[in-house]
């Protein structure tokens, strides 16, 4: 099957920062200096507030614990309309007074294992067979995430709880996708089959139907919504997710995008992708959300990285002198929960990987990853290898990867707990949840050439985080 086709490619701008609270002055001075850039736009090119217009920014983020810091939300921009060549674009806005940055993003990508490929079965049965027993990421800790454990328990099927999977296209028409799933709401969905099927694959982890057919999500009674990059970028996705949900709920981010250690070229292998927080309005967006209370899941990538490399110290030229580099761990970084891909018990599906939950070869690991899910070997929705035919409607796969696969198994867990802890005390803050997943979870095991040291996190076990609290 072919691979997605990259989003394309975005042109950012920040404006000088007019201070850190959002006040009448801050206000008029950020319109002054869009007027500005405007000016400085080629025809049929338009600049689009990330954070919404400021009038409303102001008004979501009054009273709330951003308000001290919010002004700066009031600085980033995307670029829309006829650019022509973006980097030459981006250099002329930077040697303006009123730019503090313009930046080209590399397109961003879904974060499937490299050179994953899936072949349509020819046919599908008149009735889709329960393929429950071929999901062991379910079943009890140390292989599985113990969803069968937290079923039982009152809200643990991630009951009242949301979700906004931010990617670029679903199928939510999947015969096991029907009952908690509010389909798109933001974005323009891509028509490629590619993106089609990622998301398919993260909606039927995640939030699957429970039926006595086809396959049960970690969390099937939590709530599966969509907002697509396309058209509107991926920081401005990420922050209308923030802003579609409650404290509490949470938002999932499928993308990776070429980093600095080959120059942010796209390559077939993805050697050298990274997770989208290290560019400056993506990790704004993300902290928007954290600060709203939102738990935000991110996938770290699958370009085989150490994010602890000094290669990631480094500023790039066009971003804003402030920028520092996020995947250095501690009060400054995005709150985001960052999560590397473990291997799935040796044997499954008839295949070995390794030692089960050791770093898979792809992953990027380091200080900064939080939680690990299964790479390979994930039976989902979509795609069409386990069960095909012509209706994509009735397709499963048994060979989702990445980490693609990796992040829903732990947004799932999170899902289900959020449930169970709604029934009792409130909702976990995303600070709660994240120290939680690396206090408990079966841990990160070694194989050859790939050791423990390399971090990608324990595997979040259901059972120790509902009995921890």
């Amino acid at each position: 099957m072919p691979a997605s086709s990259a989003a394309p490619g975005e042109l950012i701008v920040v404006t000088t920062p007019t201070g850190p609270q959002i006040t009448p002055l801050a206000l008029r001075a950020n319109r002054s200096a869009r007027t500005r850039v405007d000016e400085l736009l080629p025809a049929g090119a338009r600049l689009v507030p990330i954070f919404g217009p400021d009038n409303r920014l102001a008004a979501r983020v009054a009273d709330t614990p951003q308000a001290p810091v919010a002004g700066e939300y009031l600085s980033y921009y995307s670029v829309h309309g006829e650019l022509g060549d973006l980097a030459e674009l981006a250099h002329r806005l930077r040697e303006d007074d009123t730019v503090a940055a313009a930046y080209v993003k590399p397109a961003a990508e879904p974060p499937l294992a490299p050179h994953a490929a899936n072949v349509v079965a020819p046919r599908a049965p008149a009735v889709t067979p329960d393929f429950r027993v071929r999901q062991a990421y379910l079943d009890a800790a140390p292989h599985g995430v113990d969803a069968v454990w937290a079923h039982a328990r009152p809200g643990g099927l991630g009951t009242g709880v949301r979700v906004v999977d931010v990617e670029g296209a679903w199928r939510f028409t999947h015969e096991d996708l029907r009952q908690n799933q509010g389909g798109v709401i933001g974005g323009t969905t891509s028509a490629d089959l590619g993106w089609r099927n990622h998301g398919t694959a993260v909606a039927g982890e995640i939030s699957g139907d429970l039926n006595a057919f086809g396959i049960t999500g970690i969390a099937p009674e939590a709530h599966i919504r969509a907002i697509s990059i396309f058209g509107i970028g991926s920081a401005a996705a990420i922050r209308a997710a923030a802003d579609a949900v409650d404290p509490g709920d949470i938002l999932l981010i499928e993308l990776h995008r070429p980093g600095p250690r080959f120059d942010y070229r796209a390559t077939p292998d993805q050697r050298g992708y990274i997770a989208v927080e290290w560019w400056p309005d993506d990790f704004a967006a993300i902290r928007y959300a954290v600060g709203r209370g939102v738990i935000v899941v991110e996938a770290g990538g699958n370009g085989g990285e150490n994010l602890d490399d000094a290669v990631y110290d480094s500023r790039p030229g066009d971003f804003p002198a402030s920028w520092h580099n996020p995947f250095r761990a501690g009060p400054a970084d995005s709150g985001a929960i960052l999560v590397g891909a473990g291997a799935p018990p040796p044997g499954l599906h008839g295949r070995d990987h390794g030692p089960a939950r050791s770093r898979l070869d792809f992953s990027n690991h380091g200080t900064r990853l939080d939680a690990q899910g299964w790479g390979r070997e994930v039976t989902t929705t979509g795609y069409g290898d386990l069960q095909g035919g012509p209706d994509e409607d009735l397709w499963y796969t048994d060979e989702f990867s990445g980490t693609s696969s990796a992040s829903p198994i732990v947004v799932g867990a999170i899902a289900a707990y959020q449930g169970v802890r709604a029934t009792g005390s409130a909702r976990a803050t995303p600070d709660e949840i994240r120290t939680l997943l690396r206090t408990t979870g079966s841990p990160q095991t070694e194989a050859p050439g790939r050791p423990s040291t390399q971090r990608i996190g324990a595997l979040p076990d259901l059972r120790a985080m509902i009995t921890k609290g």
